[in-house]
């Protein structure tokens, strides 16, 4: 687990550095097109959520988040995720604000079925799709230093056995930072 999170700091160390080049920096916040972001909050929880967006305009941009968890107690809840997004920016700078935001989800998590005390427990490996919508705000600086606060909501569609809300309902919450090139 250790060699995992150092490989994680040091792979965001990577994406967040820049070289001190002129013509990097010269580069005005409105043609920047690409946005690399690393969720602070799954990575205190025990897991890393990485993101990258593509601005298509000045009000939305489109994008995937891929999350995978290195904490045993998280793994055991869910497997991962890969979230392909849509956002719609009410601000004033370039993809910047408030937003919304449509997201489908794909994840795998452990099902569990329990029969009684002297029954065992059965678990079942499930992987499932969910559609969801979402809000945040997004910050940036005019050195392109990005942060951004997001809550989102989805409901899988397809493998969920159980009567309760357990597995049905997917959810997106970040705190994270990143950097727009």
């Amino acid at each position: 687990m250790k060699n995992l999170l150092c490989t994680i700091l040091l792979l965001s160390a990577c994406f967040f550095t820049q070289a001190q080049d002129d013509d990097a920096s010269t580069i005005p916040l409105e043609e920047r097109q690409n946005e690399v972001r690393l969720n602070g909050l799954y990575l205190v929880a025990g897991a890393f959520e990485g993101s990258y967006s593509y601005i298509l305009n000045d009000e939305s941009s489109v994008g995937v988040s891929v999350f995978l968890p290195f904490d045993d107690e998280i793994r055991d809840d869910i497997k991962y995720y890969i979230s392909p997004y849509y956002r719609f920016f009410f601000g004033k700078k370039p993809a910047a604000g408030f937003f919304l935001e449509g997201f489908g989800m794909l994840n795998s998590y452990v099902e569990e079925e329990f029969f009684g005390f002297d029954v065992p427990t059965v678990e079942e490996n499930i992987t499932d799709f969910a559609l969801g919508i979402g809000l945040g705000g997004k910050f940036m600086t005019q050195r392109g230093l990005v942060g951004e606060v997001n809550l989102g909501i989805g409901r899988n569609l397809f493998n969920s056995k159980s009567n309760d809300f357990g597995n049905e309902i997917v959810g997106k919450v970040g705190i994270s930072i990143g950097y727009r090139f």
